[in-house]
């Protein structure tokens, strides 16, 4: 691991011209942790296009930077390496994944257990809370002045990755990389309140769909929501703002998992995983379907079905972890 981690830092010490992506959907450890970067990049006088599949979500167009994100890839030819970040398989780097994937080096970062390897360079450490904890590493180790911007968006990162620092992926050095954001100048109240107190009238509308549509299963221990195209449609909300959505039916005291079934625009359904505790680790049902996580947080894709399919044959899954664990 030091030895990919010193050739990171060596890599992007001696290249000019960086392009620095995230996964499609970006979630808020994806974006604070693209920002983020592009800023210590520069501060070093490196030329830095950050690219997004899709425009920055309302959710999170306070991070500092979000309006340079760029959803058109310029001339590849130019770049000296690519950085992907919290990207755990690539088939997440969108449609553009075979043109990204031809810049080398290919470097790319992540936190999680199911990382699915890709590019050149792989450093991935599932023992870190977030992306945004490694990005602050790198940080370090290129010897900058962390400045307030990039700080803001790494403490967003980790505060949206770690539900509030109350995940069980939450640890000593999680807290030890926000006391050194704190220090930066950020404030934890106004961050709280820029990504927990943002909903729209849309958003709110379509959480009473979603919360409707909550299924409870095994004596109330497994808790399953769901949104369709025609929610989006009827609400005039869209992907972006499901987020958090999971953390509803999580909270109930007898739930062990919680999951929530996405009917995505183009052609597949996503699904997103949590559980509580150590009992159910919900990174081995996501890899049946070929995704991957955290035991407590983990999620997958499929090519669009009949959405009652995907739900039956999750439930099966789930049902059997549960009843596993319970012998």
């Amino acid at each position: 691991m030091e030895q990919k981690f010193d050739e990171i830092i060596k890599t992007l010490g001696r290249a000019q011209n960086v392009l620095v992506v995230t996964h499609v959907f970006p979630d808020g450890d994806a974006l604070g942790s693209l920002l983020a970067m592009g800023d210590i990049l520069e501060s070093l006088g490196k030329n830095v296009v950050l690219y997004s599949e899709e425009k920055v979500s309302h959710l999170y167009d306070f991070l500092p930077g979000s309006n340079k994100l760029v959803t058109t890839l310029p001339d590849l030819s130019v770049f000296d390496c690519a950085l992907a970040l919290d990207c755990g398989d690539k088939y997440r780097l969108g449609k553009e994944m075979d043109r990204l994937l031809e810049v080398h080096p290919f470097i790319m970062i992540d936190h999680h257990a199911g990382n699915k390897k890709f590019g050149d360079i792989s450093w991935v450490d599932p023992k870190r809370a977030s992306t945004a904890e490694m990005v602050f590493d790198l940080s370090v180790a290129l010897d900058t002045d962390l400045s307030y911007d990039a700080a803001y968006c790494l403490y967003a990162a980790i505060v949206s990755d770690t539900g509030s620092f109350k995940y069980s992926s939450t640890t000593a050095e999680t807290f030890r990389v926000a006391r050194e954001l704190i220090v930066k100048g950020v404030k934890p109240s106004e961050v709280a309140g820029k990504l927990f107190d943002n909903f729209t009238v849309s958003r709110l509308s379509l959480m009473n769909e979603v919360l409707a549509s909550l299924q409870l299963y095994e004596n109330n221990q497994i808790a399953l929501i769901t949104v369709t195209q025609e929610m989006f449609d009827k609400t005039g909300a869209s992907p972006g703002d499901t987020e958090t959505f999971i953390n509803y039916p999580r909270s109930l005291g007898t739930v062990k998992v919680a999951a929530f079934v996405k009917e995505n625009k183009g052609d597949e359904i996503s699904v997103s995983l949590r559980s509580k505790g150590k009992d159910c680790d919900v990174a081995q049902v996501a890899e049946k379907f070929g995704g991957g996580g955290h035991r407590n947080a983990a999620g997958f894709r499929v090519p669009k079905e009949d959405i009652n399919e995907v739900r039956n044959r999750l439930l099966k899954e789930v049902r059997a972890m549960i009843n596993a664990n319970s012998v």
